[in-house]
């Protein structure tokens, strides 16, 4: 694997504008409060990681920003539409400007890699059938799988699958990308093929992406800013760019994280 120096992205300047809102947010599962009063802000075309350790409420903050989940407290803004009070005809607007790669690349295995990159396709756009094969092609050779559209997720390795998943996340041409945990179950080499992946498209196509993950390699070779959050403050401790973080913050537990003394 590439060594973060070698992989290290270098912080270019971003519109400053957020497309994505937090403010003040309260996660729970029923009496047990995970998260309480987060609130940041992700600005377009930058990759922003959230971090931090297992149980830290990573993967369900994402939840809540997508509308998978939905809270009394607190308010999620997507390109100035609030998540947390959208209606269905709203919702499905969001849904229409945003990708979601799920951990496990989320695939239906009943279907080929042509019919699991169609769905978005077939929910919220009316298209001739020869234009979509165009599209689910045209998707499926960005991510490197161009000859692949008749397989089955079965007949595919764990980074073609995560890279199947990303082609259907993109097929809408979302402004932002949503990532869970992307180089979960991956070798070395595959996620760091994954990661540059994903920096290429964010430089190419300046999409807003917004990942998950405790992965440091993919946190110092791609983020442009993070938050750090933690399980026992049931909130964030750190925000900034990783390098700052790991050479120059006060806290411990941030320290200890970036510069693996665990």
């Amino acid at each position: 694997m590439l060594s973060n120096v070698e992989m290290e992205h270098t912080p270019i300047q971003h519109d400053e504008q957020p497309v994505i809102v937090v403010e003040g947010l309260v996660a729970a599962y029923g009496d047990n409060v995970i998260l309480e009063n987060v609130t940041f802000e992700v600005r377009r075309g930058e990759i922003f990681i959230i971090l931090g350790g297992s149980g830290c409420g990573k993967s369900t903050l994402l939840k809540y920003m997508i509308g998978l989940y939905r809270t009394s407290a607190g308010r999620v803004a997507i390109n100035g539409m609030d998540v947390m009070s959208a209606d269905d005809k709203a919702m499905k607007k969001i849904r229409r400007s945003i990708g979601v790669l799920f951990q496990s690349g989320a695939l239906i295995g009943s279907m080929t890699l042509a019919k699991n990159v169609s769905l978005p396709l077939l929910e919220y756009r009316e298209l001739s059938p020869e234009f979509r094969r165009l599209l689910i092609n045209m998707k499926l050779g960005m991510v490197n799988l161009a000859g692949y559209d008749q397989h089955y997720p079965a007949e595919l390795s764990g980074g073609m699958k995560k890279r199947a998943g990303l082609a259907r996340a993109m097929v809408m041409d979302p402004t932002i990308l949503f990532f869970d945990e992307p180089s979960a179950g991956l070798d070395p080499v595959t996620s760091a093929e994954l990661y540059a992946m994903i920096r290429s498209i964010n430089e190419n196509l300046g999409t807003t992406m917004v990942i998950v993950t405790h992965d440091l390699d993919l946190i110092f070779s791609i983020a442009h800013r993070v938050i750090m959050l933690d399980r026992d403050e049931r909130g964030i401790i750190a925000e900034g760019h990783p390098k700052d973080l790991q050479q120059k913050s006060s806290d411990s537990r941030v320290f200890n994280f970036f510069n693996r003394k665990f």
